[in-house]
């Protein structure tokens, strides 16, 4: 008897390590499957913006659009009321009404070569009439967006993240080697060109580099030639909000 019970015993405890063993299996294969699902439903929110696929890349953890916009795999689907339309400039995702306030910005090290051009775009953001969109920088954790150096080849003078969450895009990458002989004016303007990205702003002349549709920016319609939102203008573009772009900021924030 006392055998009989060592042995159910010894079955048991079989059984136990077994199962524990199982579900553990289980969860490395669903973890990975998790991801493969969220990272085609970001690839499909990309292509639900109106970018072509053609001018999608994938770039490792996160998807790179047009060059300067990431996309991170594991991101939040933004959920949003207005589908793509045949006009212009956001995502249709904006950073939500407590933290439009402050925006947090944290500079890398990499990156305090260039803090008089971070500000200089700060100021440009900070100073739109009619919004109560807010820049600041910090130097410790919390932080909302991290700005920072990174080699991203030739032509791509930096990259930035869209909103999603109610957060502002989470990072910004600037080529700053790639970009330091540009003018002053020209460097300021790629990092806040990059800002605004982070708080939902596409390209401007979506239509004219290829893409098939933008979500419009209530009340401010059509291209803007003046318009420092406007993509493939790296070194070259205006250096300052144009009215039309101070205008979209002030509809949406």
């Amino acid at each position: 008897m006392k055998k009989n019970l060592k042995q159910i015993a010894i079955v048991a405890m079989v059984a136990v390590v077994f199962a524990a063993c199982k579900k553990n299996q289980e969860s490395s294969t669903t973890e990975p499957q998790e991801t493969v699902k969220n990272t085609d439903k970001v690839l499909q929110h990309i292509k639900n913006l109106g970018f072509p696929e053609s001018s999608i890349v994938d770039n490792g953890n996160e998807y790179v659009v047009e060059e300067d916009i990431i996309f991170p795999k594991n991101m939040e689907i933004p959920v949003t009321t207005a589908g793509p339309r045949t006009e212009q400039y956001y995502t249709g995702s904006i950073v939500n009404a407590t933290k439009k306030l402050n925006i947090r910005i944290f500079v890398d090290a990499s990156m305090t070569s260039m803090s008089s051009e971070i500000n200089s775009a700060i100021a440009q953001w900070n100073a739109v009439p009619n919004s109560t969109l807010r820049f600041s920088t910090v130097t410790t954790a919390p932080y909302d967006i991290l700005i920072k150096n990174e080699n991203l080849g030739n032509g791509v003078c930096g990259q930035g993240q869209f909103p999603s969450g109610g957060s502002a895009g989470a990072l910004v990458k600037i080529n700053k080697n790639y970009i330091a002989g540009n003018s002053f004016a020209q460097r300021a303007r790629t990092i806040c060109h990059e800002f605004g990205h982070c708080i939902s702003f596409r390209h401007t002349n979506w239509a004219a580099i290829g893409e098939s549709s933008a979500t419009n920016v209530p009340g401010v319609t059509g291209t803007d030639a003046s318009s420092l939102m406007n993509g493939g203008q790296c070194g070259s573009g205006a250096t300052v909000l144009s009215t039309k772009d101070k205008n979209a900021t002030a509809a949406l924030y």
